[in-house]
């Protein structure tokens, strides 16, 4: 290995452990990430980005994008290093939007991890994980399954 060469922090396939577990940093949800998402996903939806039409409107406010939420969530995940530079692939989730994310919410990601099964000819295994994405209140406001490959340490 060279010096000062890359080497991944994320825990390997036979590293996991069903019930092992995870809280992720905070991170606050602004208004430029909002107009952020909206451009580069093309969904300009009012409830999103017009702050008059939104105040008129169920929640009150702008809301954050599901879908912004999401990726936040799994930014958080690799941040936290359990999954930086060993996830090969994001295969599947299943996903509940519970509540509305407004700007000024900071919210958290709390994984557990619920199966893993050895893929040997995908380089790794798959590993499922339980996710609550959470506000500031601790309450649940997106949660889910993800079902990640994640690279074998025996290469």
């Amino acid at each position: 290995m060279a010096k000062g060469s890359y080497q991944p922090r994320g825990r390997y396939f036979e590293q996991f452990t069903v019930g092992d577990s995870l809280a992720t940093a905070g991170r606050t949800v602004t208004e430029g990430d909002i107009v952020a998402f909206a451009g580069l996903s093309g969904d300009f939806n009012q409830i999103h980005t017009d702050a008059e039409y939104a105040a008129r409107e169920f929640f009150g406010q702008r809301v954050a994008h599901g879908l912004l939420v999401l990726s936040i969530a799994s930014g958080l995940a690799t941040q936290s290093g359990i999954i930086e530079g060993t996830v090969l692939a994001f295969r599947e989730l299943e996903w509940k939007f519970s509540r509305p994310v407004m700007i000024g919410d900071t919210i958290h990601v709390e994984l557990e991890i619920m199966e893993t099964r050895p893929l040997a000819r995908l380089g790794g295994g798959a590993v499922t994980m339980k996710v609550d994405v959470r506000n500031q209140r601790d309450e649940v406001v997106h949660r889910g399954s993800w079902v990640m490959l994640v690279k074998s340490a025996e290469d």
